[in-house]
This record gives structure tokens, sequence and C-alpha cells, in this order.
């Protein structure tokens, strides 16, 4: 007996409705052809590049965990992106791949120096004065960072950063926003 493949015998409308009931649903949903990526741009997703997550980026058929941890890695660093070439050259894909992606990605422009923009810190690499620059870091605390990533090796996330230096529940809350692993 052969197995009935439920999926090839949906109908494409009926496919593309409950794509449709899917990313409703699911904010995180990923898309799973360019024609789900052109219903989403029609639904009103929209994803901010220069603020994407790695699980943001994978939410596009066709990129990979490489290519989507290399662009948040960039950004994190102050890198932006202004343009859809932009994205192509970091890729080294061409620009026509991508063209189809175009509809959901969102190029907003942050200003690094203003005041309402949160400058993120790599707790790893960080100097003692980029630390103390954060609004809830104070001296003690930037040293005993730098002190305890020297001793015990690198952070693997604020959750093994807190745990290591015992910081209370509100300052952790508080620097959620401002490092970056």
């Amino acid at each position: 007996m052969t197995p009935i493949n439920w999926q090839s015998s949906i109908s494409r409308p009926a496919a593309l409705n409950l794509s449709r009931a899917r990313m409703l649903a699911d904010p995180h949903y990923r898309f799973k052809s360019l024609e789900e990526v052109a219903l989403a741009a029609t639904l009103g997703v929209q994803i901010d590049v220069n603020q994407a997550s790695v699980d943001d980026w994978l939410r596009l058929p066709g990129l990979s965990i490489h290519q989507a941890r290399s662009l948040v890695q960039l950004t994190q660093s102050g890198v932006q992106f202004h343009c859809l070439e932009d994205i192509a050259a970091v890729l080294r894909s061409p620009l026509a791949r991508l063209k189809p992606l175009e509809p959901v990605l969102q190029f907003c422009y942050y200003d690094p120096d203003s005041l309402v923009t949160v400058k993120q810190v790599n707790p790893n690499t960080a100097t003692l004065e980029a630390l103390v620059e954060i609004p809830v870091i104070y001296p003690i605390l930037a040293k005993a960072i730098i002190h305890h990533r020297s001793a015990s090796g690198p952070y693997r996330d604020l959750a093994d950063m807190q745990q290591r230096l015992y910081l209370p529940g509100e300052l952790t809350t508080e620097l959620i926003h401002y490092l970056y692993f």
C-alpha cells in the first residue's frame, strides 16, 4: 500500500490559506517558499535587517545558519545595511537571488550617536572603558567581568555570566539590552 502524501494532495490555494493561518498564528513562522514570502509581505510581515536576530534571518528560505550568524555579527559590531545590495555583497550572493525576499526586508537607519540608541557590548571582548559606559555597570563590576573572563574563559551567554558573577536578577534584567555574546 502506497502512503498518501497529504501535502501534495492539498490544492495550491488551500496550501496558501494554511500558510497564511500559520503566519498569523506564529510570528516566527519560517517561510518555506518565495510564494510564502510574497504572502507574508501582503500580511505586513517585516524584518528589520539592522536589528534582525539569527532566528529572524532563518525565517527566509534559502539562508543558512552561517549566513544568518554573519549578518547578525556584522550588525552587532555596528555595521548598518542600507539596501539589498549590501546584503548580497556580504552573502556573496547574486542580487537576483535575494530580490524576491525584498518585500519583507526593512532597511531602517539607526544613529549610533543618538541618545536613544542602545549601544551593545560583547563582555567577552569589551575593555574596562567600554563596560563602564553601560549605565548599570560600575567600575567594580566591570573589573569583575574582565577578571572572571580572564580566569575562567569567555561567557557563554547572559545566564552563564549571571551565575559566575552572582548577579542579582534585577541587574541581569537591566543588562539584557546592553550585552551580546
